[in-house]
């Protein structure tokens, strides 16, 4: 076996016995063990935190009619920045855990990757909340970037897994409606396709170190009981993406959840959209979490992506 392989394969046990620890079979402590994980590997000298309840625009403390107070976080850099755009960040979990808190891992590395400012939001989480809770959420926090003064030009929407998916339904609900789209989607391994048709659900499944069958259908129980799998808001793989913003792809060369990237891809390229996909030999599932050189140069990528967007 080469060097590269062996090492490879050690940092994949590595993941394995890390995620291990991370997950737990009590949802509520499972969430807790991500928020102690994103605590601790999500903090760093280059960025801030600031808590935010979201609505926040008017300063009442009021929410919307039928609204309800969102807790979210802005990381941003400490240094002077670009402030025209910014990044709405959807966070992962299969919909039944994650948090902003976890997510920081992410946020933190794209803020300071972009010099952009990055608004990460709790959305109601499965099984107490299945879907469409977390996209009538998502659809909130957007309605209040409008009314914080951004345009939906100035906003790029980005998410990891089911924070990817939700990206994409959050923006095809815009499509829908016939409101202006954001300018852009960064997706890192998104959960496209809660049927899992695709290969690599089982070309992948003894090699991945994070996802298996039973954890995703778990929580497609939680998230979409009794509902039709193939609607587009719930699988976005089986949405309409014709006048797409374009959209950017990471995903693992390791992962169960491949083909629902490159499928995506495909069918993006069918519809017109402009769309890169990068695949990362050897990486797992939201890799970029890792703190190594990998991942950083994975936000790197993302950082050109969304300045070539934003010219």
């Amino acid at each position: 076996m080469a060097k590269a392989d062996r090492t490879n394969t050690n940092l994949m046990n590595l993941i394995k016995r890390v995620h291990g620890i991370v997950e737990n079979t009590d949802i509520e402590k499972h969430r807790q063990s991500q928020d102690h994980f994103g605590a601790l590997l999500g903090t760093g000298r280059d960025v801030i935190v600031e808590e935010v309840e979201l609505p926040a625009a008017s300063g009442s403390g009021l929410t919307p009619e039928g609204g309800r107070r969102i807790h979210g976080e802005w990381t941003y850099v400490n240094r002077a920045h670009m402030k025209k755009y910014v990044i709405l960040y959807c966070h992962g979990g299969g919909y039944s855990t994650g948090s902003s808190l976890y997510a920081r891992t992410l946020t933190g590395k794209l803020a300071a990757s972009t010099s952009m400012d990055v608004l990460s939001f709790d959305y109601r989480l499965a099984p107490e909340h299945p879907y469409p809770a977390a996209t009538e959420d998502a659809m909130q926090v957007w309605n209040d970037l409008m009314l914080l003064g951004y345009g939906a030009r100035d906003i790029i929407v980005a998410g990891d897994s089911a924070g990817g998916n939700l990206a994409l339904a959050l923006t095809l609900k815009l499509k829908e409606e016939g409101r202006l789209l954001p300018r852009g989607l960064v997706l890192m391994s998104p959960w496209t396709d809660l049927t899992s048709s695709g290969k690599s659900h089982l070309t992948r499944a003894e090699i991945d170190p994070v996802l298996n069958a039973s954890y995703l259908e778990e929580m497609i129980r939680n998230y979409a009981p009794g509902k039709e799998l193939t609607d587009p808001f719930i699988s976005p793989l089986f949405g309409q993406y014709k006048g797409f913003p374009p959209v950017y792809l990471q995903v693992g060369g390791n992962e169960i959840l491949l083909d629902d990237s490159v499928r995506l891809y495909k069918k993006l390229l069918k519809e017109n959209v402009s769309v890169k996909l990068d695949i990362f030999r050897g990486m797992w599932h939201v890799f970029q979490m890792s703190p190594f050189k990998t991942a950083y140069e994975a936000m790197d990528r993302n950082a050109e992506f969304i300045y070539d967007i934003c010219r």
